[in-house]
């Protein structure tokens, strides 16, 4: 895809990759909370999904500039990193197929974000900026995915996701980081079989007889 704008997926993946693999070894190579384990997690999974994605995303990017998607194919909007860094997060307009997510794995490779961690949340948020934010919140790279996001679909009262995100960063680790991306991947498939099986159930043999069919006169 030559000729793409920045931040849009490039004509030569490999040259890109090894680029984003040398910018995230050398931000992992700083410390913080987050774990090398979890940092190499990031990096090994990201770049592995990032390749198997991309011709899936670049497909939909050309799909989305081919209709003349109002406001272009990629959404960029500013979000606030770690320890405050503002970087610019790119996400492709659409939302078959969890696209929209795959397509911020690029932040993942470069470390502007985690696989999984709290909801990127935009510059001057008063979750950052306020009284009561916590310091966290700077500590950690927000997520890709994160337990408030998969959790926020069970619709329990108790799953506040401030809270969520509070215990995810007292509990973080290569352990509860899988089992989350486990969960963010099973969810949509279980719904979609939950969804057919409504669809199934609500057919019977009755639904296809002609319309004499069974009538006493």
């Amino acid at each position: 895809m030559s000729g793409t704008a920045r931040g849009d997926f490039p004509s030569r993946p490999a040259a890109r990759l090894a680029g984003l693999t040398d910018r995230a070894r050398r931000l992992a190579d700083r410390t913080h909370p987050r774990s090398t384990a979890e940092r190499t997690l990031d990096l090994v999974l990201g770049t592995a999904l990032l390749a198997l994605t991309y011709p899936a995303v670049a497909a939909a990017a050309l799909a989305l500039k081919a209709r003349r998607t109002p406001g272009g194919a990629w959404d960029r909007r500013p979000r606030s990193g770690l320890d405050g860094r503002v970087f610019e997060l790119r996400t492709l307009r659409t939302l078959r197929f969890r696209l929209n997510l795959l397509s911020r794995l690029p932040h993942v490779v470069r470390g502007d974000l985690a696989l999984v961690g709290p909801a990127p949340l935009p510059p001057g948020d008063p979750r950052i900026t306020g009284p009561g934010a916590r310091r966290w919140r700077r500590e950690l790279r927000p997520g890709l995915t994160g337990l408030a996001q998969v959790r926020a679909r069970s619709g329990m009262p108790w799953d506040d996701p401030a809270l969520l995100d509070q215990h995810y960063a007292e509990h973080h680790g290569v352990v509860l980081d899988l089992a989350i991306l486990a969960e963010a991947a099973r969810t949509p498939l279980r719904d979609r079989l939950r969804k057919a099986r409504r669809t199934k159930a609500h057919l019977s043999d009755a639904d296809h007889r002609p319309p004499a069919c069974g009538r006493v006169d």
